[in-house]
């Protein structure tokens, strides 16, 4: 599990690197930055992938590297250090949620006979994604909506092949979407975003746009996503054959 939990961080970094508009090195980690998508937590935070680090020196840090951004994120990728930020963190303001990394060991499923997901644009999730957002997300500016629908562009850079893959109603309506990360230098994919639209839930589609995924990842062996620890979709893709592997950490302050 510690070498698997290690390759996996090694992806996660790195895709985080590649897709950055800036990269800038600081102790224990390092910062991505993005002109293009200022209002995107994902491309505008702190990375700590070192152990055994000072967490209120990481709470100065945070605040020096993001001094001109109106928000704070860090991810911790080392989940004893994480929970040792925990307390520090909650008394400065910052929000903490856990991350579950879970592996896919049970086997990959056939393709799809009939009903399968397909690639398709970043442009295509655009409304369906929209909508999501401005659901969970009310508070959004439409330019908040704009930058958080179009950071996929920059996702295409993370790795040598990024897919965003939908399933669609009869209709040819997108119903369900996720994007799938490969990486077979390194032998790794990352599953990530799964989302089914609100008038098409509990009717097959994410299983669908899963089992599209994991067929097009099967000569991959290092399969993954990452989902929260608190919440119930851990238990639905156990269920389909994802095991925890270990955790991590993040904390957001807006």
């Amino acid at each position: 599990m510690a070498s698997e939990l290690r390759r996996i961080t090694a992806f996660r970094t790195s895709f985080a690197r590649r897709q950055a508009g800036s990269v800038r090195e600081v102790e224990g980690g390092f910062v991505v930055r993005s002109a293009e998508f200022p209002l995107s937590y994902e491309h505008n935070q702190l990375h700590v992938d070192g152990t055994g680090l000072d967490p209120a020196g990481l709470l100065v840090l945070a605040d020096e590297v993001m001094a001109d951004a109106d928000h704070r994120l860090l991810t911790v990728y080392d989940d004893e250090l994480g929970a040792a930020c925990a307390p520090l963190f909650a008394a400065a303001g910052y929000q903490h949620s856990t991350e579950l990394v879970m592996h896919h060991t049970g086997p990959v499923p056939p393709a799809p006979p009939a009903v399968r997901a397909e690639p398709v644009g970043w442009s295509e999730l655009a409304g369906p994604y929209g909508e999501r957002l401005r659901e969970w997300m009310p508070e959004l500016t439409d330019e908040g909506v704009r930058q958080l629908v179009e950071r996929r562009q920059a996702r295409l850079r993370g790795a040598e092949e990024v897919l965003f893959l939908a399933a669609r109603t009869p209709e040819g309506e997108v119903a369900a979407w996720a994007d799938l990360y490969l990486d077979p230098s390194s032998g790794a994919a990352q599953i990530e975003d799964l989302i089914t639209a609100a008038e098409h839930t509990r009717r097959g589609y994410a299983d669908t746009v899963v089992a599209t995924a994991l067929h097009r990842a099967a000569g991959v062996e290092l399969r993954f996503l990452i989902a929260d620890a608190e919440d119930w979709p851990q238990y639905w893709y156990g269920r389909r054959g994802f095991t925890p592997v270990g955790r991590g950490h993040s904390f957001t302050r807006t």
